[in-house]
Formats: C-alpha cells, structure tokens, sequence
C-alpha cells in the first residue's frame, strides 16, 4: 500500500485557510503547501529586486567617479558590478517558473529551473575569474597611471561594501527558503566585493610607487575567486545529482523507526526540487493488519517526517507487510532490480 502527502482537498477562500492555520497552525494539506511555496518564491524574488537596487546603486557611485578620474580599472570594475547584477535576472525567471503548478508533463512541478540557475550563476562566478586574472596580467605587461587615486580609492570600498551587503542578504535569504541558486549568486557577489578591494588595495600601491601593486593583488583575487568558485560548483553540482545531507537521511529514517507500528525501514529516498525536500520511503508493518491500519500507520510516519525533516513538503510513504515465514510478496519484480 502506498500514500501520497496530498490528502488535502480543502481549497476553500484565503481568510478561510487563514482563520484554519490559526486554529491548526500543523496542517499539510495540498492549498497549504502551495501558500508556503509562493511564499518562499516571494522571499527569493524580493532578495533579488533589493539586491538589484543595491548594485545599481553601488554601480552608479563608481560610474561616477570613473566619470571624474578616468580610472580605467574601476571603469572595468563598474561594469563587471553591472553585468554581474543581471544574475539576478535568471534567478528571478527560474522562481516565477517555480511557482507554476505541476502538470501531466511535469510532474515534480518546475523546482528545477532554480538548478539550471545556478549553473548559470557558477559560469558567471568563472568568468568573473577569468576577467580578473586577464587584466592582472594585461596590468602587469602594460603598467598604467591611475589619477585621483583617493576617489578611486573610495570607489573600490563603495564597491566592497555593496557587494558584501547583497552577498550577506542573499546567503541568508537563500539558505532560508533552502535555494542553493540563491546562496551561489550570494558567494558570487561576494568575490565581485574582492575584486572592488584589489582596486582599493592596488590604489594604495600606486600610490606608494609600487606600480606592480595593482596587477599583483589582482592575481591574488582571482585565486580567491576561484575557490569560492569551487564551493559554489559543488553546491550547484550535488543539487543536479539529488545529493542532501545524510544527517537528513539518518533523521528520516530514525523518525521513521520511531513511529508506533513500523518494525522496519526499507528504501528510503530524499531529493531536492528547488527549494523543496520530497522523499520516497518504504516501510515494514505487521502484516496481520488490515489496509485502513496501514494507511493510519503511513499517515503517522509521513506526518513524523515533514515535522522532523526541515524543507520537506511532500513524502510518499510505500506500507509493506512483515513477510517473514510467508514468502517475499516483492518476488515478481525481483527481475527487474
């Protein structure tokens, strides 16, 4: 026997599931779940209006001063804030999408979008990388004057600062909601912050003479941003291969042995789709029990896990009967393992 996590059919008017959640502020029914995923869109899709506001704003600043020195590295600098601030861009795409309702072609809803995100933010985190390294390199074959070096100075913590407050807030916001995207375009305004700072520290440099200041502090960034670069691959990378955290598995499945009448846990499967937990397991009752007391028992077990296991919203708990002594009621499909 098997149970599905959408036994909810209430889809009653919203101040209606409002005054319910008061009074029942556990439920897990189906219009309940859909409350909680357009919230969390909401909360991804705010972090990244403010985020774009920010930078702009941050971009606009630097531009300014570009304006008046006619620094060539902080005019690189500004539209590389620019460009990078329309990561937001496939981010704010993927959870409209996430949003959308699963249907008969997809049928785990449109939570993926959010993965295919973040491979675009990882290529844009590489080519950040790339752009850096090259013009350390081109700096150091072509030294070149830097005038007004206090404002460029100021410009490059400007740009620091902006950069470290939208990494800050979208790091939090998207390990909230449970969006690796989110976090990996976090880690990816962070390492344009670095970049700001090689302008800052460059400036200082040069204005010490060290003309080499510059190009030799930008090549050490660009190591930085390579490894943040590599923690932000990996994330991206163990969310397209369904990988979680095994203390989450070993949560489900002590949570799972601990609910009355389940003697044992078979298969169990957790994977993210967005920023959505799903599990599939499969658990062993008496087998003296009728169907109606397996399905109580599969309720309880499910209703366990989207209590214990954080982002869960929907499991899918499979009931098989205790076949000691009386044959393995699997055997036909043994073939097909």
């Amino acid at each position: 026997m098997s149970h599905d996590h959408a036994h909810g059919h209430d889809h009653g008017p919203g101040r209606t599931h409002r005054i319910r959640h008061l009074l029942t502020p556990h439920s897990h029914d189906t219009a309940d779940k859909v409350d909680r995923a357009l919230a969390t869109s909401r909360d991804g899709i705010r972090a990244l209006w403010i985020s774009l506001v920010i930078l702009g704003v941050t971009a606009a600043g630097q531009a300014a001063v570009v304006f008046w020195s006619g620094s060539v590295a902080l005019l690189g600098d500004t539209l590389h804030n620019v460009a990078d601030a329309l990561t937001a861009v496939p981010l704010g795409v993927a959870f409209l999408l996430g949003r959308r309702a699963a249907n008969r072609r997809y049928t785990y809803g449109y939570g993926r979008a959010e993965d295919l995100a973040g491979i675009a933010i990882v290529a844009t985190i590489a080519a950040s990388a790339v752009f850096a390294g090259y013009q350390a390199v081109v700096r150091l074959l072509d030294p070149r004057d830097i005038d007004h070096l206090p404002y460029v100075a100021a410009a490059g913590l400007i740009g620091f600062a902006g950069n470290e407050l939208v990494a800050r807030y979208r790091i939090g916001v998207g390990r909230r909601i449970g969006s690796a995207a989110l976090v990996a375009d976090g880690l990816h305004a962070r390492t344009d912050g670095f970049t700001s700072l090689a302008v800052l520290l460059g400036a200082g440099g040069v204005a010490m003479g060290w003309w080499w200041a510059d190009p030799a502090v930008g090549l050490l960034i660009t190591v930085a941003i390579l490894v943040v670069l590599v923690d932000a691959g990996r994330a991206v990378y163990r969310r397209l291969m369904d990988a979680v955290d095994p203390t989450l598995v070993d949560t489900a499945e002590a949570v799972l042995l601990a609910t009355p009448g389940v003697t044992d846990v078979g298969t169990l499967r957790l994977r993210w789709i967005g920023h959505h937990l799903h599990a599939e397991c499969a658990i062993t009752i008496d087998g003296n029990l009728t169907v109606a007391q397996g399905h109580v028992i599969a309720v309880a077990a499910e209703h366990r896990l989207i209590h214990a296991v954080p982002r869960l919203s929907a499991a899918l708990v499979h009931a098989d009967p205790d076949h000691r002594g009386v044959g393995d009621p699997h055997a036909p499909l043994a073939h097909h393992r």
